[in-house]
């Protein structure tokens, strides 16, 4: 096999082989309020999962840029609340555009022309046409340091509060979402996403 240590590597290399080696990953299409430009801002995260259901907790890790906190991440710092959107072939193409760089005072929502619902526990709204949503609070806060004590990444456990399901990915009887309905785009590396292509069943040893 071929071997790579890690110390020798750059922050490039260490992220292709993260990247390309944690796959696939869901994506987070999150929105947060700005409260000093009064503005929604939405943006895509993939290093994103679940960690807990006794009470339903997930993280998400917000990369730094040059050492510099990004828009979502200071929300979040600043108002504590969220709503994280599930990702499908329907809205893959908005999330792409949410992913652009903007000015802290300018809209991704706006921009984009997207329609947004209100939530009920949360101030900041969701997305419309997303086919699962969840409205969440912050629950924990990990500033990730390097070796010199510099933060690089800004990692949030988030409490959902409220859970919304459009009722085509949804078995409301068997309380089920449905993968094949809800086909979930994953995240890859670079510019490549995947669908899920096919499914099969493990039973667990006992």
């Amino acid at each position: 096999m071929l071997h790579y240590q890690a110390k020798q590597l750059t922050s490039k290399q260490a992220y292709k082989f993260l990247s390309g080696s944690i796959i696939p990953r869901p994506i987070a299409w999150v929105t947060t309020l700005n409260q000093k430009y009064n503005v929604i801002n939405a943006a895509p995260f993939s290093f994103f999962n679940a960690v807990a259901a006794e009470i339903p907790l997930v993280t998400i890790a917000i990369l730094r840029r040059d050492g510099k906190i990004k828009d979502t991440a200071q929300n979040i710092l600043t108002t504590q609340e969220l709503v994280i959107q599930l990702v499908n072939e329907q809205v893959v193409s908005a999330m792409n555009q949410t992913a652009a760089s903007l000015a802290p005072d300018q809209s991704e929502v706006t921009i984009n022309q997207l329609e947004t619902t209100p939530s009920k526990t949360v101030k900041v709204p969701g997305i419309s046409s997303a086919p699962i949503r969840m409205e969440g609070k912050l629950h924990q806060y990990v500033p990730i340091k390097d070796h010199n004590e510099q933060v690089i990444t800004d990692l949030f456990i988030i409490e959902i509060t409220d859970f919304y399901f459009d009722e085509a990915v949804f078995d409301q009887e068997h309380e089920y979402i449905l993968p094949e309905k809800l086909d979930p785009i994953a995240r890859l590396a670079g510019n490549t996403y995947s669908h899920i292509d096919h499914f099969f069943d493990l039973t667990r040893p006992q």
